[in-house]
C-alpha cells in the first residue's frame, strides 16, 4: 500500500476520567513513565485495529500479529492484521479525512474521496484494493492487502521494459474507458487542474524549494519574471483538454500482485491533461530511467491512444507538452519534499530532490525556444545550484 505517517487514535479509545465520589480532589499520581504510556497506546490501538477486521471477516482475530507498514508523505496509517497472505490492512486517516491536502478547492466532498474513486475504478475494470469494512467514527478502513512488492521494488527482479509497459497499457487503458465513461458526480470529476491549481504548486515550490533552499527571496524584478514565467506556462497547461488523472501514477502506487498491477493512493484523483501521469511514471523521483525507455515509453502510450480512440497526436508537440509538464510537476515535487520535512518532521524524502532537480534541469535543456521556461531558468538557476 501507500503508506502513511503517525495513527490518529479517537481519545476517547485511550483515556479514562475519574471523579472522585465526595468532591475531594483527587490524590496526586506520578505520571507515567512515557515508555509505559506509549505501550497502553499501542495495545489500545492494536485491540482496536483487531476489532475492524474481525467486524470485516466475522471471525476472531484475538491473537492476529499487528505490523506498522512503511510511511509516505500522508497523514494515513496502515498497518498489517494477521499475517501475509492470510491477512488484512488497516488504514487509519486523520480527522476531516475527506479533504486532500493539496487540490486548491477546499470544500470538503460528502463522501470520502478514497471510496469515490475506488468505486469508479472497479466499474471501469481497473485493478484496485478491495473495501471490506469502512468506520467513519473511528477513521478506519479494512482493505484487501496487496503485499509489499512495488512497482519499484518489482524492478530487482523484472524487466523494466516489461514492468513500464504493463504500467503504459494500463494508464492508456484506463483513461480511454475514463473519457468514454465519465462520472460527473464523482469527486475525480468535480475538481480539476486548472490555472489556480498550477499556480499553486508553482508558488508551493517558490516558498519551499527556491526561498527555502536558497536563504533568500528574489529581487522585485526577478519576482516578477518568475510570476510572469509560472502563469504562463499554467496558462499553457491548463488549457489542454482534460480527463481522469490520477495525480501521483508512480513507482510507490502501483502494486504488484500474482502478475497484476495493482492501482492505489488514488484518492487525489481529478480531471488534467493525458500526459500528466505518464510524467508521474517515467519523470518519478524514486526511479531514474534510460532516456530510451522513455522515449520509448512515450510512443507507447501515443499508439495506444491513438489505437483506441483514432486519434494520432504530433510527437514533437506531445513531447514538447511532456517536457512542460516535467517543469511543473517536478518542481513542485522538490519542493513538497522540503516541506514534509520541515513541517511533517519527515526526512525521509530529502534523498529525492537532487533527482527531481535533474529532471527539470533536463526538461530546460529540452525546450530552448520556449521563452517563458527560459526566463524562469535563467532567474532559479542562480539560486539553486541542482538547476544550473
Amino acid at each position: 500500500m501507500a503508506f502513511g505517517a503517525a495513527c490518529h487514535v479517537p481519545p476517547a479509545l485511550l483515556l479514562m476520567s475519574l471523579r472522585p465520589l465526595s468532591g475531594s480532589p483527587l490524590p496526586k499520581v506520578a505520571p507515567a513513565p512515557p515508555g509505559r504510556v506509549a505501550s497502553v497506546r499501542r495495545m489500545t490501538l492494536e485491540a482496536a485495529l483487531r476489532d475492524q477486521v474481525a467486524k470485516a471477516t466475522g471471525r476472531p482475530q484475538d491473537a492476529a500479529p499487528v505490523q506498522q507498514l512503511k510511511g509516505d508523505a500522508s497523514n494515513r496509517s496502515y498497518l498489517r492484521v494477521g499475517t501475509w497472505p492470510d491477512s488484512l490492512v488497516v488504514m487509519v486517516m486523520p480527522p476531516q479525512a475527506r479533504a486532500s491536502e493539496e487540490v486548491s478547492d477546499r470544500a470538503v466532498p460528502e463522501e470520502l474521496p478514497f471510496i469515490d474513486v475506488q468505486r469508479y475504478l472497479a466499474r471501469l475494470g481497473v485493478r484496485v484494493p478491495s473495501i471490506l469494512r469502512y468506520d467513519e467514527p473511528a477513521g478506519m478502513m479494512v482493505l484487501e492487502d496487496l503485499g509489499d512488492v512495488t512497482l519499484e521494488k518489482a524492478l530487482a527482479g523484472t524487466a523494466a521494459e516489461m514492468l513500464y509497459g504493463t504500467a503504459v497499457d494500463l494508464l492508456a487503458g484506463l483513461r480511454v474507458a475514463a473519457e468514454a465513461q465519465p462520472e460527473p458526480g464523482s469527486i475525480a470529476f468535480r475538481r480539476a487542474f486548472d490555472e489556480d491549481l498550477y499556480l499553486w504548486e508553482f508558488h508551493h515550490f517558490r516558498e519551499w524549494g527556491l526561498e527555502a533552499w536558497s536563504g533568500k527571496v528574489p529581487t522585485a524584478a526577478e519576482g516578477a519574471v518568475v510570476e510572469t514565467s509560472f502563469r504562463d506556462i499554467a496558462r499553457r497547461l491548463a488549457a489542454t483538454p482534460r480527463g481522469f488523472t490520477h495525480r501521483d501514477y508512480q513507482s510507490r502506487n502501483l502494486m504488484v500482485k500474482d502478475g497484476e498491477v495493482v492501482v492505489i493512493d488514488f484518492q487525489d484523483a481529478l480531471q488534467g491533461p493525458r500526459a500528466y501521469d505518464l510524467v508521474a511514471l517515467l519523470r518519478d523521483s524514486y526511479v531514474a530511467l534510460d532516456e530510451e525507455l522513455v522515449d520509448a515509453m512515450l510512443r507507447r502510450y501515443q499508439e495506444r491512444l491513438a489505437r483506441a480512440t483514432g486519434e494520432r497526436a504530433q510527437p514533437e508537440a506531445f513531447r514538447h507538452f511532456f517536457d512542460l509538464l516535467t517543469v511543473q510537476r517536478k518542481l513542485k515535487d522538490a519542493a513538497r519534499f522540503e516541506y514534509i520535512h520541515r513541517v511533517k518532521r519527515n526526512p525521509g524524502f530529502l534523498p529525492y530532490i537532487p533527482q527531481s532537480l535533474a529532471y527539470v534541469r533536463r526538461a530546460f535543456e529540452r525546450l530552448p525556444g520556449d521563452e517563458a521556461v527560459q526566463a524562469l531558468r535563467r532567474v532559479v538557476s542562480g539560486y539553486i545550484p541542482g538547476l544550473r
